[in-house]
């Protein structure tokens, strides 16, 4: 009888032993544990502790509470150790402000330790000496190069964009941008030759092809955050040059999408390509119109490309027909587009103004500089108001956009200030309604070195079928 009486003895106390380790254990787990009020309480203002119902005396290690990750606790011993208490702890358990090592003003608010908000694109923390820690991105809206080109004599004004606002300057360039700067062997392809006549050519003071052509040069589109000017220039350029060249029988606007999506040959989508490519795939394979296809903006990524939702087929002397509906149920005419190889113009001033006035918009490369994101009006030149920043503050993209006319102001002084009347793709509520004029005859920002004509593949079979599907949907 006594031995079974030790043997429960030295059971029961193998039993504490095994207890107290294993509380040893669970304490040295907790005291070791990154503090959470030290590593910044995500969420200070949250009902832990209350939600569990009350708190727990002494130590109790299940008086626990689910915390984001991991667990937090809501018995008095965490308040020996300040580790791992829940947010509420110190004030529903304890009726006492929390130990809180440091905290951050702003606007009259104070913020904890760990905390975060979000100025312009730059994300700022609450350090735990009570001072803000904040990135040093530099912003596609920087509110003092809108003010220091407000009130300099540039010849423009700057205005502040929602849709810009919040973005780096460089996703700016990465996904508001999107063309491919030509290679060497494109870039130093023939341009034609233009005989001007200085009696018989005289050029006008103001030209716009939409009051030469009304109702065939297309309103400019938005791309958004897809780097693809490489394919909106590039229909916009063609579509206005069909519905000229067609003599207003056809006047699609042709889906800068079906480029996106379908020219996918050393192209990047909305993630950049190169107009040669684009011409090239409008020429051979051709594209349907922006009902037919419309233009989708990434949803996740700017850099995702949707799948092709349409394919051609040859019917003869270079000619095409669709083989898929169009990707928009709602339309049937599935008509596909083509041009013809198209040709450089020389960056004489004189014959890109001849060429626009005689056959129709051009398209144009040009260097995109930081302060050209916040233009609003006026004649745009590259101002330096950021040149005495940080380098990064300083950045430039290739864009491709189409010029439609020309003209010519006074400055301040009154000398005359030559420019050119150009479609941007950044949407209507951007510039001049989605225009922009800029400086002319300088090849400001480069935007004369590089110019593109084009012709639209057309017959006269063609316009006598468009005509014929345009009389038939109003009947």
């Amino acid at each position: 009888m006594r031995l079974i009486l030790l043997s429960v003895v030295v059971l029961l106390l193998l039993v504490e032993w095994g207890t107290a380790n294993r509380m040893l254990s669970r304490r040295t787990k907790r005291e070791l544990a990154s503090p959470l009020h030290v590593g910044g309480i995500r969420d200070p203002y949250g009902s832990y502790c209350q939600r569990r119902g009350g708190c727990c005396p002494g130590r109790d290690d299940l008086c626990t509470v689910p915390y984001l990750d991991t667990i937090c606790y809501c018995d008095l011993f965490c308040n020996r150790t300040v580790s791992d208490c829940c947010p509420d702890f110190w004030g529903h358990c304890m009726g006492i402000p929390p130990p809180f090592i440091g905290a951050c003003e702003r606007n009259g608010n104070r913020f904890l330790t760990g905390q975060t908000y979000k100025e312009n694109c730059n994300l700022c923390t609450c350090g735990a000496g009570g001072r803000w820690e904040c990135e040093q991105n530099a912003c596609l809206i920087e509110p003092d190069v809108i003010h220091a080109v407000n009130r300099g004599n540039y010849g423009w004004k700057a205005a502040n964009y929602s849709q810009f606002y919040g973005l780096t300057l460089d996703e700016g360039i990465r996904y508001r941008l999107g063309t491919q700067r030509p290679s060497s062997i494109i870039m130093n392809m023939n341009e034609i030759q233009m005989n001007m006549d200085p009696q018989n050519d005289r050029l006008p003071l103001h030209f716009n092809s939409a009051e030469k052509w009304p109702g065939k040069i297309h309103e400019p589109l938005d791309q958004g955050n897809c780097a693809a000017s490489w394919a909106f220039s590039t229909a916009a350029v063609a579509s206005d040059r069909i519905s000229i060249q067609s003599m207003g029988h056809m006047t699609p606007q042709l889906s800068p999408q079906n480029l996106i999506s379908c020219d996918t040959r050393n192209q990047g989508g909305c993630a950049g390509g190169r107009i040669d490519g684009a011409w090239w795939y409008l020429r051979r394979r051709g594209v349907v119109t922006e009902d037919c296809y419309p233009y989708a903006p990434p949803q996740q990524t700017p850099a995702e490309v949707a799948r092709c939702m349409m394919q051609s087929r040859s019917v003869g002397r270079g000619k095409r027909q669709a083989t898929q509906r169009c990707p928009n149920t709602h339309t049937y005419q599935n008509d596909i587009y083509q041009s013809t190889p198209p040709y450089r113009l020389s960056s004489n001033e004189k014959e890109i103004m001849k060429e626009i006035m005689d056959n129709g918009p051009v398209q144009a490369i040009m260097d995109v500089h930081e302060d050209f994101f916040v233009y609003k009006s006026g004649i745009y030149k590259h101002t330096d108001v950021s040149f005495a920043k940080a380098p990064h503050y300083r950045k430039h993209g290739t864009h491709s956009v189409r010029i439609i006319g020309w003209g010519e102001d006074r400055d301040f002084n009154g000398s005359p200030q030559k420019y050119w009347i150009a479609a941007n793709s950044w949407g209507k509520n951007w510039g001049e309604k989605g225009y922009f004029r800029i400086a002319r005859g300088e090849n400001e920002c480069e935007i004369e070195a590089f110019v593109i004509g084009v012709w639209g593949r057309i017959t006269m079979e063609d316009m006598h079928n468009h005509q014929h599907h345009h009389r038939r949907r109003h009947i």
